[in-house]
């Protein structure tokens, strides 16, 4: 086997608390969630009990005024890049194991700075003065020898070469991080990495698999693992500000043109592009206008200044329509903020040698037409869930993914079975519905008609089926429907869905 090399690994506790708080502690009672299990958690709320995967409900039932954040990983690892880049400077080839916890080869640094030992006090001293007080350090064979060494007491923690196994025997088999096989070792006795460490090798592999054989291997101290650098995903988020503050929205996206360049830049140099992006606009009142945006592809520039042209007409139409309250009025935007939030490997994205000019063709005509009439002005129609027309009708602005309110699949009852109508009313329209003395069709609470519809709009009825009911949010005033429906063929051969609520008839829609 390979004799594990000795390496040198850097932990900086509780480092998803800081990258969500900002800054070194101490910080108020605080645990990040995920799943609604707590992922992290700050030392002020270990005093108080909360421990990582926790239950949300356990631990709140521990502190009442426990503060809960979500967690949020990318921004743990953007957050620990400006770290391993202070660490580079001091020791290269540093590793990025996660976000937290960095690990590279002793031999250099140690040669440098004299030993080991004086390695790690120097690093312990670099990062203290660029305000990282609590990081902690382990020198050993082996990366996992290294950090449990690191997780001790002592501000830098050294294993002599050739004693990891004598190390690692005291602790217990739950440092392993693997709770279906440290809960069967328990379960047959084996409380410690020595015990499972004595175990036959052969007879581990048999019973566990090459992942226990991996295991076994780490409790006996032979951890071969070598450090490759790799540094974490860059920082794209990219900001402009305005002095004075623009107020017309041409004026704020021709602003923004070099810091759109500058995002898609970013992006080609991490080998990405996006897919998602969220925009922040802040007026010189100090409030944050904030908006998610999808694209069916990925955003080029163009597409990242016309989001940001089309976002401030729609606010500043939003604002004209309000009434008018000078506490809340729309200032000038002093600040743009572009934020790429779902990005993907840019070679998914590359365009195939053939069968693919058309479509580019296509969506490069539609958007230059969107350009021109506006964000709403060119959309596409997709089938969303719901009872009612309307809402199973979803129109996406081009250039969007759709996303569906309600689920399509999901059971509907009450809702239209296929096919449905290929014109829909929006809203729906006030049409008549007579019988043949000419007054108008009623519907009881038994779902009765008064008379068979004789004439709609005019033209005499040839075919009709019928009424079914459909009702939604009883409960609910305000948003609560309900009505009976009627398919109604005429002598034009326009086949009509209406349906009946309160006094009047509308339709909803009609078959072509």
């Amino acid at each position: 086997m390979t004799a594990p090399l000795r390496v040198l690994v850097l932990w900086f506790p509780d480092w998803p608390v800081r990258a969500a708080l900002g800054g070194a502690g101490p910080h108020p009672p605080t645990a990040l969630m995920q799943a609604n299990t707590v992922v992290a958690c700050t030392a002020s709320a270990r005093e108080h009990g909360v421990r990582a995967e926790q239950r949300r409900r356990v631990a709140q039932g521990l502190l009442s005024t426990l503060q809960v954040l979500p967690h949020d990983p990318a921004k743990d690892e953007r957050a620990f890049l400006p770290v391993l880049q202070l660490i580079e400077r001091h020791a290269p080839g540093a590793t990025l194991l996660r976000p937290g916890l960095a690990v590279l080869r002793a031999r250099g640094v140690s040669r440098y700075h004299g030993g080991e030992a004086e390695a790690g006090r120097a690093l312990v001293a670099i990062l203290t003065e660029a305000g990282f007080p609590e990081v902690r350090i382990g020198v050993a064979d082996g990366p996992f020898t290294a950090e449990l060494a690191a997780r001790g007491r002592e501000a830098c923690t050294i294993v002599p070469a050739g004693q990891a196994a004598e190390f690692l025997a005291p602790l217990p088999v739950s440092v392993l991080r693997d709770q279906q096989l440290t809960g069967l070792l328990i379960r047959l006795g084996v409380q410690t990495l020595g015990g499972f460490a004595a175990l036959d090798g052969l007879e581990v592999r048999d019973r566990f698999g090459e992942h226990g054989a991996r295991l076994h291997a780490l409790a006996a101290g032979a951890d071969s693992r070598v450090p490759t650098p790799r540094p974490p995903d860059p920082e794209l988020v990219r900001v402009v500000e305005f002095e004075p503050a623009l107020a017309g929205a041409d004026q704020v996206a021709f602003a923004v043109r070099q810091t759109a360049d500058a995002v898609i830049l970013a992006l080609g140099d991490a080998s990405a592009v996006c897919t998602e992006v969220r925009i922040e606009l802040t007026d010189d009142n100090g409030r944050v206008y904030s908006r998610n945006w999808l694209h069916p592809t990925c955003f080029d520039a163009a597409d990242l200044v016309d989001r940001v042209r089309w976002q401030l007409e729609a606010l500043a139409t939003e604002t004209a329509t309000q009434p008018v309250d000078e506490a809340r009025a729309f200032g000038g935007i002093v600040a743009v903020r572009i934020v790429p939030v779902a990005v993907d490997d840019a070679a998914h994205h590359q365009p195939g040698l053939f069968g693919s000019g058309t479509d580019e063709r296509l969506h490069h005509a539609v958007s230059r037409v969107q350009t021109l009439l506006g964000h709403q002005g060119v959309v596409t129609a997709a089938v969303s869930g719901g009872r009612w027309l309307a809402d199973r009708q979803v129109l996406t602005p081009w250039g969007e993914r759709t996303v569906p309110p309600r689920d399509p699949d999901s059971p509907w009852p009450g809702s239209l079975p296929d096919p449905i109508p290929a014109e829909v009313f929006r809203p729906p329209r006030p049409i008549g519905v007579m019988g043949p003395d000419g007054s108008a069709v009623q519907i009881d609470d038994r779902g009765t008609l008064s008379s068979p519809p004789a004439r709609i709009d005019g033209a005499e009825v040839r075919a009709w089926a019928g009424p079914w009911p459909v009702h939604e949010k009883l409960w609910d005033r305000t948003r609560g429907r309900s009505g009976h429906r009627l398919q109604i063929v005429d002598e034009k051969d326009r086949a009509w869905l209406v349906f009946r609520t309160g006094v009047r008839w509308w339709a909803e829609g009609r078959y072509r």
